[in-house]
């Protein structure tokens, strides 16, 4: 069954309730995500990163001493940089696919409530980035475990081993699957709104990565202050595990601002995609 044809057989809304017309337009982007052929290997793509970055961090750097100032956690989950990344070309292409190809007319004939389609759109990316995320970021954390302690991270060092039963550990893991999912919605937001994939991937990854680099030339008090702000420099707050004092945001605080940057994406994309024909 092609996109276009699951489009329209799957959005029969006519003699519906509103709870099962929602529960169809799930069913219908769900069925378009997991038809596409990239799906698969994106999200393949998300896991191998995250496990093989974070695998490779945790196997090279050292703390020679107490108090060397590395956070094990950050170590083990730093895969997460880089395959946000995919998570959000993965997100953008779920809906910037269909306005290229103009399915996205026959989607919102069938379905004429636009926030209903977009509402499920970002129900079912925003569970892929969170499935393949857990699988990847649970491989990061086993290797953080095993390899770890033999680069020094030992209690003779002031660290105990990676473990989920550790509370901070088990925040850091946690939040880093939320961030993913909160990447993918904020890049859907954002292709909703721009509708060409490429200058979508390019808003949608300067969104992630320019703040960080921007940050890194300023004075320390600009800095700091484009630190709170960053979707990513933010965001990622909710990986440590020491230096909480030190840092701008909270972890908590600091994916809260993600969550406002998803949130804010979002609803410009509704805006435009209600406003404008399709």
């Amino acid at each position: 069954m092609s996109a276009e044809t699951s489009a329209s057989c799957c959005y029969q809304t006519s003699t519906l309730t509103p709870a099962q017309g929602r529960l169809s337009a799930l069913h219908a982007e769900w069925t378009k995500v997991r038809t596409l052929a990239g799906t698969w290997w994106l999200l393949l793509t998300v896991i191998a990163l995250t496990a093989a970055v974070g695998s490779a961090a945790a196997a090279t750097v050292t703390c020679q001493a107490a108090g060397c100032g590395q956070d094990p956690a950050k170590i083990t989950l730093s895969g997460i940089d880089l395959s946000q990344a995919v998570v959000a070309i993965l997100a953008v292409l779920a809906i910037s696919g269909e306005y290229s190809s103009g399915m996205i007319r026959t989607t919102l004939t069938a379905m004429p409530g636009r926030l209903t389609v977009l509402s499920a759109k970002a129900v079912v990316v925003a569970g892929l980035a969170l499935a393949a995320g857990t699988v990847g970021v649970l491989a990061s954390v086993v290797a953080g475990w095993l390899l770890l302690p033999g680069d020094g991270f030992t209690a003779a060092h002031g660290y105990s081993p990676m473990s989920l039963a550790n509370g901070a550990d088990l925040r850091a893991a946690a939040g880093s699957i939320l961030y993913l999912a909160l990447i993918a919605l904020l890049a859907l937001g954002v292709a909703t709104a721009v509708r060409d994939s490429a200058v979508s991937i390019g808003v949608a990854l300067g969104l992630v990565y320019l703040f960080p680099v921007i940050a890194s030339a300023l004075d320390p008090g600009w800095s700091r202050r484009l630190e709170q702000i960053g979707p990513m420099t933010a965001g990622l707050a909710i990986q440590a595990t020491t230096g909480l004092r030190g840092l701008p945001l909270t972890p908590w605080q600091g994916l809260g601002v993600l969550a406002l940057w998803a949130a804010g994406a979002l609803l410009a994309g509704g805006l435009v995609l209600r406003l404008r024909d399709a």
